[in-house]
Parts: structure tokens; C-alpha cells; sequence
């Protein structure tokens, strides 16, 4: 039996690539366990893998007495000097077993042993192979389908691309070739799983960086990606070298390296847009290919209103708002597309609403509303070095504006209540005189059968 052991350590090592150390530390639990079932679990067995002869021995430890009491525990010392000449009471000595006396059961429970640790060795090996490969691109074979996920065979071991990781675009059978990204290397008690992705933007990135030796060498840096996968991404990028196009490297010679990753991605469009420090700048050009007459910023609420000729509007949102909603995931603002047609008449309607406010006079109301204020709330709420620096007014005439737009708004705000006070006292009359009428009404008399 133990020949057939060593034999299938050689095998399990060449097949499945599981380290020497580890199946034979597995081989000698399962002789272990399989003496132990056989002898009671309170012998004092030891197993040891003996390199010259190739297979597992077992020896038994007794302990050495003058008088014989208990076999089972103990050895004489004659007997014990005969396996060791220097043998004194008391000491404890390991005694190799005749495996040849081991039963079908207990040759049965050694290769169970043996067979559930060279599956556990076989998951750890796989889960230190492929944990530090997270965040990489890998290539495998489709193999099948379960549940939805797609299988796929990576060589050494299987991973799955969950549903949600898929791109509905898409389409796969099984043999066919898939590269991917490693989402995830996770432990888990059926064993190590491995999460594929083709939807995540680090896809995009690595397969880049395969294309572009000057990603590679850290030369071109990938700043931000936004995609819609398998319809359009977005990628920022900048050179550390000033003589190194960034886009130009991406692109390549008539669109060969961009080509590749389309490919890969399937078709999916890739714009590829210069990164800048300037969040004016880059927002410009995340939402290329419309151009942009305008920018209001607004540092608060982290946002951008972006005024467009009008014949560039459709251009700027792209089909189904795609472009401008690419452009905000890249830069991390949010984007309001305005035509210039539409900004005209928000501004006419500003000025109009800001002329209400003592203390500004036209070339006042200008100024505001090219700062992008066009309510009465804009001022009411506005800091008073704020309209101080960008009006070129004093402190005290910038808190009579403030205080006269708080005061449009509180008596905006009674009109309102005393509004909303007068149609409640409305309805409750006609409730009142709808009730009436309804008990006016005589009722009618039953009717004899």
C-alpha cells in the first residue's frame, strides 16, 4: 500500500504542481489517521517519510521498564536494549510498525486522508498563486456556463466572470479565448475563487499599458477612466515628459495601439483626452468633441455649467446624454450643458429679477449675472467679500444688497403663507357649503313591497 502512495505523490506533483514538502507531510497524516482508527487514539504513533526507501514509516512509542506491567504502553528492557543497546528505564522509544498488517479499512481510511489533503494543499496552492494577481490582466478559455457566470479555465485553475462583470454586448462559447481583469482572489471553504471582471475601468488600463511602452515606463500616466462598457470610455491622460504627446503615444502610428484596445474591448469607441491641473480645462476637454464658448464654476457644490453654440448641444450631451455623463464620471464634476440661445434667456430673466434689489444699478446687475447669480437667492446667500471683490464696491453698500434681497425673500415668503392661508380658508367654506347642501336633500321614503 505504501508503494502505491509513493507512487501517487509523484503522480499528484507532476499532475497538479502541489509542492514535495506538502504532499508528503499530507502522506504521513493519513498513515497517522488511518493507525489511529485502527489502534485506538491513545497509541503513541509517530509518522515519518523515510527519503532513501521512498515511502512512510511508522513507528510506536513505548515506554521502557525494568518489570513488564501493561504491553500495551510499555517495553521490557531486554527487549528494548535489543532495538537499542543504550535503552535505560524511562525512556521513551519509537518502535517501527509492520504496515504490511494494516487492513482494508484502514488502507481505505489512508488513501480518504490522503485524498482530502492533497485537496486542501491543492486549494492553498492555487490561492497563493493567484492572490497577489489581483488588479492584473489574465487569459483563459471559456469553459462553460452556471448560473449565468461564465467558467473559465486560467490552466492551473478555474475562475468565474459573474454576471454583473459581464458586458451585455458581449457574447461568448465555450473554447472560445477571454482576457480579463482579476477582481478579486478570495478564500472561501469550497475553496479559492477567483472573480473575473470585463466591465471594470482596470481593464482599460491594462490593457493600455500592454499597448503603450510609455504607460509601461511610467512616462504617460493614466489619470481617470469612465466607461459605459461596450459602448464608449473615456481615459485622461499626462506625459511626465514634456517632449511625450500623451494622446499621440496612446494613439500610435495611424491608430495602432488605440486600435488594439478597441479590439480587445470589442468595438468598444475610446476617446482619449489630454489631463489637466485646470478643472475648467479638463472639463473643456472631457467633452470634446463640442466645443465650449463658456464656463461657470460653482467650487461648493463641486459643479460646472458649460454654455455651448447651439448647433454643439446635441454633440456635447451625445446620444442619450452619454458624453456629458462620461465627462462627469472622468473629471468628478458635475456638468449643466446650456446653449447659448437658452443662457441668453436665463440671463435676460435674471437681470429682470435683480433689478429688484435696492442698490444695484444696471452696470451692477451686469456683473452679477456674468458671475452666473440670476435669483434673488444667489444674493441673499452670497458672502460680503465676496460681492465686495468682484464688484468693486465697499463693504457697507454690499450689506445693504444682501440685506435688501433677504428682504424680497421674507416678503416673497409672507405673500406666500398669507397666499396659501387664504385658499385653505376657500376650501373650508366650500366644504362647509358642500355639507350643507348634502343634508338639505330630503330622504326619500321607502317604498311599500
Amino acid at each position: 500500500m505504501v508503494s502505491e502512495l509513493a507512487r501517487a505523490i509523484e503522480q499528484i506533483i507532476k499532475d497538479k504542481g502541489i509542492p514535495r514538502e506538502v504532499l508528503i507531510e499530507a502522506s504521513e497524516k493519513s498513515i497517522l489517521a488511518a493507525a489511529r482508527k485502527m489502534l485506538g487514539p491513545n497509541t503513541d504513533i509517530e509518522a515519518q517519510f523515510n527519503e532513501d526507501l521512498g515511502e512512510v514509516e511508522l513507528f510506536e512509542f513505548k515506554t521502557v521498564v525494568a518489570e513488564l506491567d501493561d504491553a500495551e504502553v510499555e517495553i521490557g528492557l531486554v527487549d528494548a536494549r535489543e532495538l537499542d543497546p543504550g535503552a535505560e528505564p524511562g525512556d521513551s522509544l519509537g518502535i517501527k510498525m509492520n504496515l504490511e498488517g494494516f487492513g482494508r479499512i484502514a488502507a481505505q481510511t489512508a488513501k480518504q486522508v490522503l485524498l482530502q489533503h492533497v485537496r486542501d494543499a491543492e486549494r492553498e496552492y492555487i490561492f497563493n498563486e493567484y492572490k497577489d494577481r489581483k488588479d492584473e490582466l489574465i487569459t483563459g478559455v471559456v469553459r462553460r456556463f452556471e448560473k449565468g457566470a461564465l467558467i473559465v479555465d486560467l490552466g492551473k485553475a478555474e475562475a468565474a466572470l459573474p454576471p454583473r462583470e459581464q458586458v451585455q454586448t458581449e457574447t461568448y462559447r465555450p473554447g472560445d479565448r477571454i482576457q480579463s481583469y482579476v477582481l478579486d482572489v478570495l478564500r472561501t471553504t469550497r475553496g479559492p475563487q477567483i472573480l473575473l471582471s470585463r466591465t471594470h475601468p482596470g481593464l482599460i488600463r491594462k490593457l493600455f499599458e500592454m499597448e503603450v511602452p510609455e504607460i509601461f515606463e511610467g512616462i504617460v500616466r493614466i489619470e481617470a477612466v469612465a466607461r459605459e462598457p461596450g459602448h464608449r470610455a473615456k481615459i485622461a491622460v499626462a506625459s511626465r515628459d514634456s517632449d511625450v504627446d500623451p494622446v499621440g503615444a496612446c494613439v500610435g502610428m495611424k491608430g495602432s495601439r488605440v486600435q488594439a484596445v478597441v479590439q480587445e474591448l470589442r468595438g468598444e469607441k475610446i476617446d482619449i483626452i489630454p489631463w489637466s491641473i485646470d478643472p475648467a480645462k479638463f472639463v473643456c476637454n472631457a467633452i470634446a468633441p463640442a466645443s465650449v464658448t463658456k464656463v461657470i464654476i460653482d467650487e461648493e457644490t463641486r459643479s460646472m455649467e458649460l454654455i455651448v453654440p447651439d448647433d454643439q448641444l446635441s454633440l456635447a450631451i451625445g446620444r442619450r446624454g452619454q458624453n456629458v455623463r462620461l465627462a462627469a464620471q472622468l473629471t468628478g464634476w458635475r456638468i449643466d450643458i446650456i446653449s447659448d440661445t437658452k443662457m441668453q434667456e436665463m440671463n435676460a430673466r435674471a437681470r429682470e429679477e435683480l433689478k429688484n434689489i435696492e442698490g444695484l444699478s444696471e452696470t451692477l446687475v451686469e456683473i452679477l449675472v456674468r458671475h452666473g447669480y440670476r435669483a434673488i437667492n444667489d444674493v441673499a446667500n452670497a458672502e460680503q467679500e465676496e460681492l465686495v471683490d468682484f464688484l468693486g464696491i465697499d463693504a457697507e453698500r454690499a450689506e445693504r444688497i444682501i440685506t435688501s434681497a433677504i428682504g424680497i425673500l421674507a416678503h416673497r415668503k409672507e405673500e406666500a403663507a398669507r397666499a396659501r392661508a387664504a385658499q385653505a380658508a376657500e376650501m373650508a367654506t366650500r366644504n362647509r357649503e358642500l355639507v350643507g347642501s348634502v343634508s338639505d336633500v330630503p330622504e326619500t321614503p321607502p317604498t311599500a313591497g
